[in-house]
């Protein structure tokens, strides 16, 4: 990774989706030559936790799965409609990923099942008096005074027995003790979600899973572009410049894939991006017969978090989001079959074809199990002849219904003979797992890192105050008003990023205000009542 001292070098430490937008960003925006943008990935695979990956023989796997949404992710939107899209020529990934969501519109016809299989009517949001009146003082609560509190700090038992929080709370994984102040986020930003979270109707999908539908596109931008992409390149520190006043990186330290210990030396004119934290840090995958692991030693980009906080106010502090795994982990599973029976069947209970149901949650199961089938195929690579769905479980800790055993120490075999138990398929069981080609679950131990309860200052501003050279992006930034465990939040942070330092006056695509647009908050009043 050499480089011209006359050239303006950007370095992007972490190549998930913040990264490689980031560098999308320079190169569309201020013609910045692909050469001299280096992507340091500790992995060997770009993509972050917007992964998908698998084969035929082995099965597929995604560690996690996120929706989109067409109304409010206004800045992902408009970056990719300056990628091209990989499989079509001559249109950008936003409208491949637009035509085929309109294609396949998305309105779930059992989104709750209760332990007997019943599909249940959700349609009442299930609040009494005080959940409404709790709800609506949330949603114009001061952000300064939520510090450090709980959702559980704030409502009565009740409320968590609504038809709300179990379809909330498994839309978006936030859990008891996630963060209040997010949870107020989401409830302002994703309002248009509220009034129509039974249905999901605002879920937008894209063709394939998002590795295969928007990294590879990024990354095949970038390539043409010339970008320098150092893999298995893990970054362990940052040198800052002996100035009390100013932040100013001087250094980056890294760790080859070949153990090989590196140095690039940082120009007074250049540029660094650093992706504070990752969700599926330390995460495992098992197999059909193997349990996956818990893993939660020393996540690398917490480590390299907490160097650099320690070095330079401003930076943040990662403790309260990497300090409690019991709190943080859950489990997710992709199962992948020779044939289409299964998701026939599923198809035939919860009258949606695959693509069109988005979440079914099992509301009653004690590891409050999920499932999303996909329209097929779902990865690239996936032959005509192979279905694969996901799913996960909130609470890997607590003994199965019908495996009576935690969902961590659970091989996948075991993973998919519970929910085939709570689908209530059992006299099907032996024909199905003839089928079956791969069931993997996968352990994070900081997947929901990002809804920890958190005070102001512990995530850092983007661009933090008197950088000189240094910005912050991804899921442990503070972007007002806008909402984590988004790719939205992950690309804004990016944009914000790249015109900051770049000295800029062009404009970041603002939230949308739904919040305060009447026809919205009467829907969200009369679901209130519903």
């Amino acid at each position: 990774m050499s480089k011209s001292k006359k050239e303006r070098q950007a370095y992007f430490i972490g190549g998930g989706i913040a990264g490689l937008a980031g560098a999308v960003y320079l190169i569309r925006d201020f013609g910045f030559e692909g050469k001299n943008i280096h992507i340091l990935e500790s992995l060997n695979i770009l993509g972050g936790s917007s992964d998908g990956i698998g084969t035929p023989e082995n099965g597929f796997v995604c560690r996690g799965g996120r929706m989109l949404n067409e109304e409010t992710y206004e800045n992902l939107w408009d970056l990719f409609y300056s990628v091209p899209s990989l499989d079509r020529p001559g249109i950008s990934v936003t409208e491949e990923i637009l035509e085929f969501d309109h294609a396949h519109p998305t309105h779930a016809n059992a989104r709750l099942i209760d332990k007997d299989g019943r599909v249940l009517d959700v349609m009442s949001m299930g609040f009494d008096h005080d959940d409404r009146v709790k709800l609506m003082k949330l949603m114009v609560e001061p952000e300064k005074n939520l510090n450090n509190l709980r959702i559980r700090d704030w409502f009565g038992a009740h409320f968590f027995t609504t038809n709300f929080w179990h379809m909330w709370q498994t839309t978006f994984a936030f859990q008891e003790w996630s963060s209040l102040t997010e949870l107020k986020r989401y409830m302002n930003r994703m309002i248009l979600e509220f009034s129509r979270i039974q249905t999901l109707e605002g879920v937008t999908r894209t063709p394939y899973n998002q590795y295969d539908s928007l990294i590879l596109p990024m990354k095949a931008y970038l390539e043409e572009n010339g970008a320098d992409f150092s893999l298995k390149y893990t970054v362990t520190d940052l040198d800052f410049k002996d100035d009390p006043d100013n932040i100013v990186v001087s250094a980056i330290h890294y760790v080859s894939g070949e153990k090989t210990d590196g140095k690039i030396s940082v120009g007074k004119k250049d540029m660094v991006y650093l992706t504070t934290g990752c969700i599926t840090d330390c995460s495992d995958n098992g197999d059909l017969k193997t349990p996956a692991r818990l893993l939660p030693d020393n996540p690398p980009s917490a480590d390299l978090w907490r160097r650099i906080a320690a070095k330079k106010d401003g930076l943040g502090n990662p403790e309260p989001f990497f300090g409690n795994i019991q709190e943080t982990k859950w489990q997710s599973y992709t199962v992948t079959l020779n044939g289409d029976k299964l998701l026939k069947m599923i198809e035939k209970y919860s009258r949606n074809v695959p693509g069109s149901g988005a979440l079914m949650t099992f509301k009653d199961s004690s590891w409050l199990m999920s499932i999303v089938v996909a329209a097929q195929p779902h990865f690239k690579n996936q032959p005509d002849s192979q279905t694969i769905f996901w799913g996960y479980g909130l609470f890997p800790d607590r003994i199965g219904d019908y495996v009576k055993k935690p969902m961590i120490d659970c091989t996948g075999e075991e993973i998919l003979t519970e929910l085939l138990h709570h689908l209530h398929f059992e006299d099907e069981i032996d024909g199905i797992m003839k089928d079956v080609v791969n069931v993997i679950p996968t352990m994070m131990p900081y997947v929901d890192a990002l809804f920890q309860p958190r005070s102001k200052g512990d995530r850092p501003l983007v661009v933090p105050k008197n950088s000189k050279n240094l910005a912050l992006l991804g899921q442990f930034v503070e972007i007002p008003k806008d909402m984590v465990f988004t790719e939205e939040y992950s690309v804004r942070s990016a944009r914000l990023a790249v015109y900051t330092l770049m000295k800029s006056d062009k404009k970041v695509a603002p939230v949308t205000p739904y919040n305060k647009q009447p026809e919205v908050l009467l829907r969200a009043l009369n679901t209130m009542y519903r």
